[in-house]
């Protein structure tokens, strides 16, 4: 937990840099803007589909039409914030990681060296296939939020697991060897999943939410570097010509 807390405690200290606040800025306001017009357009159509499918088709039958109206509403706008949040971490993760990669390590994190295999491509099927696989598990879950507490639980272990599984792989590929990069994911699964939950839960504040990606990005990126960093036991390496 400590590892945790250090990595926001040194994301936060970055956002006294100009630069990364444009990058944290930059695909929440691009996905808010592509959002709220989806949402003007869409919103009476989400509800109508909730409203004619299970479970509220059950409510309805129950004779609690007015709580299946309540919950298509908030399942509709639940699916809008999911989308602009999904948004969010593709734009995070494909467009602003490398950069704020690219700045943090030469200005943090100089000793720890390059050893992976940058992969642009990799990088960005991890994001996307993550993507695909949390759009599968939050439409197979959504009939579990008529259960009380599920609606607030749910998403966020869905946004928490995105955040580890997008974050923690494009924070390491260019620094970490593949047997590192396993290593790190086996013994800090947990703690990633922390990190990715502490995200999940700063989503939920109105307003910053959609910052919180980027940021995401910004926190795993120093403890990735950070444990890998202490992995090599401090060691500087120095690598000459192309990485293998």
């Amino acid at each position: 937990m400590a590892d945790v807390v250090l990595a926001l405690m040194r994301s936060f200290a970055s956002l006294r840099r100009g630069r990364i606040w444009l990058y944290v800025l930059a695909p929440a306001l691009f996905s808010l803007v592509l959002w709220v017009a989806l949402a003007v357009w869409g919103l009476g159509f989400l509800v109508e589909w909730l409203l004619g499918n299970p479970p509220m088709t059950i409510l309805i039958g129950w004779g609690v039409a007015w709580l299946a109206t309540v919950l298509a509403y908030t399942g509709a706008w639940m699916a809008i914030f999911a989308g602009a949040y999904l948004t969010t971490s593709l734009l995070a993760a494909i467009v602003i990681m490398p950069l704020m990669l690219k700045q943090l390590a030469e200005a943090d994190y100089r000793d720890v060296a390059p050893m992976g295999k940058d992969s642009f491509t990799a990088a960005a099927v991890n994001s996307i296939f993550a993507s695909i696989l949390f759009i599968v598990g939050w439409l197979l879950t959504l009939p579990l939020w008529i259960i009380p507490g599920l609606s607030l639980i749910l998403p966020l272990l869905l946004m928490a697991w995105l955040n580890r599984r997008t974050f923690a792989y494009d924070a390491l590929s260019m620094h970490a060897t593949e047997v590192e990069w396993q290593s790190l994911r086996g013994q800090h699964k947990g703690s990633m999943f922390m990190l990715g939950l502490t995200m999940a839960l700063l989503a939920h504040i109105p307003i910053i939410g959609l910052l919180v990606p980027a940021l995401a990005a910004l926190s795993f990126v120093h403890y990735g570097l950070e444990t890998l960093r202490r992995s090599r036991c401090g060691a500087i390496v120095t690598i000459v010509g192309e990485r293998e």
